[in-house]
């Protein structure tokens, strides 16, 4: 895994996550608000981006990887994490692996409630949007599924055609069979988490989940708002949303 590093080092350290077909980059207006205050480090998952030499394997092999981060560069703990999408379900592993690796978390549009079929569909699916992945037209219309600023849909689409299909089925089935773990209630990490009112019916259902087994945990509703759109393009909020968090 790759990490990418701003702000002063000596400053609370924020790692962010960031979701799936994205990378580091899809944080930059939150990153330019944190800075003054924080050390920002954005993680760049296995597969993507400049890390796309590699092959994304799943959510637990990541959660380990962004540990053994902490353990390292941080001395085994943080101000806060954050994610977005996969990279919440990465959070959500993290606090139910190392319950006081953080004193706050954000969890925004995680899905813990697996869904069936993932694993018989996953592959089929891939084939299918694998042949497209290289076409203006279909990257346009999977960059506004994901609430990609137009001003990013560049640096999406010359990052999502060197995306392998390994990488994207592993990716598919370690998302859609994702399960919240009993340990995520040991967390000691004082946790934010973010649902857009517009999302589907199991990404709400997630959101209460998370909201009713972590204790000292805050559920946001994002008025509506698509999955991701929160931090994707309102950076001003999702940033005063992590203050409120901050002040508790």
């Amino acid at each position: 895994m790759v990490f990418k590093e701003f702000g002063t080092i000596n400053a609370p350290t924020i790692i962010l996550l960031h979701g799936g077909g994205l990378s580091y980059w899809s944080w930059e207006s939150v990153i330019s608000l944190l800075t003054p205050e924080f050390h920002v480090v954005t993680p760049i998952l296995d597969g993507y981006g400049e890390n796309a030499n590699k092959t994304f394997l799943s959510i637990e092999n990541s959660a380990d990887q962004v540990i053994n981060y902490v353990k390292e560069q941080c001395n085994g703990h943080i101000f806060a994490i954050g994610g977005l999408s996969i990279g919440a379900q990465i959070v959500t592993e993290i606090l139910s692996q190392n319950a006081n690796i953080s004193d706050f978390a954000v969890i925004e549009s995680a899905l813990v409630c697996p869904i069936r079929g993932t694993r018989l569909l996953a592959v089929p699916m891939c084939k299918l949007s694998y042949k497209l992945i290289t076409k203006r037209w279909f990257s346009k219309l999977q960059a506004k599924q994901l609430c990609v600023p137009n001003a990013q849909f560049e640096r999406y689409y010359t990052e999502s055609i060197v995306i392998s299909k390994q990488t994207l089925v592993n990716t598919i089935l370690s998302n859609g069979t994702y399960k919240m773990k009993e340990e995520i209630k040991k967390t000691s990490a004082k946790v934010l988490v973010i649902v857009g009112e517009k999302e589907i019916t199991v990404m709400q259902k997630s959101a209460l989940m998370l909201h009713r087994a972590i204790p000292n945990s805050h559920r946001y509703i994002a008025p509506s708002m698509k999955h991701g759109e929160l931090s994707l393009t309102q950076p001003e909020q999702y940033v005063e949303q992590l203050r409120q968090l901050f002040s508790q």
